[in-house]
């Protein structure tokens, strides 16, 4: 299966002036664009090489996992900012915020604060748990909820690469950017759609659990000398 970097749903300087054009050309045009190519390139051949990217996500590891993940990571990053974005949620995602952390602005206060402590690079991700409660939740690196069987339902990107061109290493501008772009209609469609919808059956976990075994086990026998 060959993977395309998804068109962005705006324009490139639709997010000024909290992201600039530079930016998004870097981190969408350059980095975005880098994680798809080498992802193409690492899944061919391997087990996964017909498996949807969310199995990638799930079940790999190693560079394949990095490289699948971060692709899949930016795709859904652009979807939850818009140029229309900010503000506070409405409906059934408010209640359930409200159920979670008792107000919008603790759990608003939760999640920036884990984005600005977060060490070094990685996501910071509410989710709603295989229990259907909500959670803030922190990953270094390509980390993703889906690996835990949660569901992915707004993500703030924390590497860098998506701030660095405008705020510099001043992270805690970044997110303050950041919430002034909320997309809370494409958050609300995610806190709407089945939780099913993002667990594979038993049958797929064990088969791709073994295919990341065998990945692990081929990545290993190549690395000695």
């Amino acid at each position: 299966m060959h993977h395309e970097l998804p068109k962005l749903p705006y324009a490139l300087d639709a997010l000024r002036p909290h992201i600039s054009r530079e930016t998004l050309e870097y981190h969408y045009g350059k980095h975005h664009a880098t994680y798809v190519e080498k992802l193409n390139e690492l899944v061919a051949g391997s087990d996964f090489e017909d498996a949807p990217l969310e199995d990638i996500v799930r079940f790999a590891s190693g560079p394949l996992f990095n490289n699948g993940a971060q692709a899949w990571n930016h795709d859904f990053y652009w979807k939850c900012l818009s140029p229309k974005g900010g503000g506070m949620p409405s409906g059934e995602l408010a209640e359930g915020l409200r159920k979670s952390f008792k107000t919008f602005d603790a759990f608003k206060s939760t999640f920036t604060t884990a984005c600005e402590n977060l060490f070094g690079s990685g996501w910071v991700w509410l989710s709603r748990t295989a229990q259907g409660g909500l959670a803030v939740q922190s990953a270094q690196g390509a980390g993703n909820p889906l690996r835990d069987g949660h569901k992915p339902l707004l993500a703030c990107d924390v590497w860098e690469h998506a701030y660095y061109i405008d705020r510099r290493n001043a992270r805690p501008e970044y997110v303050k950017a950041f919430w002034d772009l909320v997309n809370w209609e494409f958050v609300a469609q995610n806190w709407a759609a089945p939780l099913e919808r993002h667990a594979s059956s038993g049958a797929d976990a064990a088969k791709h659990a073994g295919m990341a075994r065998n990945q692990d086990a081929g990545e290993e026998k190549r690395a000695k000398p």
